[in-house]
């Protein structure tokens, strides 16, 4: 494992974030506070992946890898604008192509021999597994902390529910003021679905 380093080491654990942020962002329906607090994290380790690959050489020379990278950097950034002029079709289709991109490569770092982390599987496997095992419960702490923090009614949630308690019959501002353009109001859960729709 002499080849480990930190940049090596670095580049791997971002790119399991990636891998175990990607499913969340995808597969889970609402657009909320907690997808864009995880998709800034999931672009961010993104980037680092990919730029980090540039010094990640082997046998003096850029591969297929390298080159898949920089595709990854254009169709993030894409991704990325498209969510902020609420593109979703291109944001969606930006990022879910990004995420097959990296577990493709991903595949590739993990079962071509000769390679670090077959290598790493080889002599350490149990280091590995426990690295992978950490990044996977970062990340649900992670959710769950923002899940949760949606629902302690700290100054954010008074405001919300001061201003719906003030609406309410009143035609003043109701949950669709305290987003952006057409952004979807954030709701307390359980809230009915007649006044998720209500003015």
């Amino acid at each position: 494992m002499d080849h480990w380093n930190a940049l090596l080491v670095s580049h791997v654990v971002a790119a399991l974030f990636v891998l175990a942020i990607g499913p969340v962002q995808i597969f889970r329906r609402r657009r909320d506070r907690i997808h864009r607090t995880m998709g800034y994290l999931w672009v961010a380790a993104m980037y680092y992946v990919c730029v980090s690959s540039f010094w990640i050489v082997s046998e003096g020379h850029f591969t297929w890898l390298h080159g898949l990278s920089a595709f990854t950097i254009v169709t993030v950034t894409l991704g990325l604008i498209s969510a902020i002029r609420r593109n979703i079709r291109s944001h969606l289709g930006n990022m879910i192509g990004s995420y097959i991109g990296i577990a493709v490569a991903f595949i590739f770092a993990v079962t071509v021999p000769g390679r670090a982390i077959p290598q790493l599987l080889a002599e350490d496997a149990p280091t590995a597994f426990y690295v992978a095992g950490l990044v996977v419960v970062s990340v649900v702490v992670v959710f769950v902390s923002l899940k949760r923090g949606g629902r302690t009614g700290g100054p954010a949630g008074s405001r919300t529910a001061s201003v719906l308690a003030a609406g309410q019959g009143a035609g003043q501002a109701g949950p669709a003021d305290l987003t952006g353009p057409g952004e979807p109001a954030e709701l307390p859960e359980g809230q009915p679905a007649a006044s998720r729709t209500s003015s």
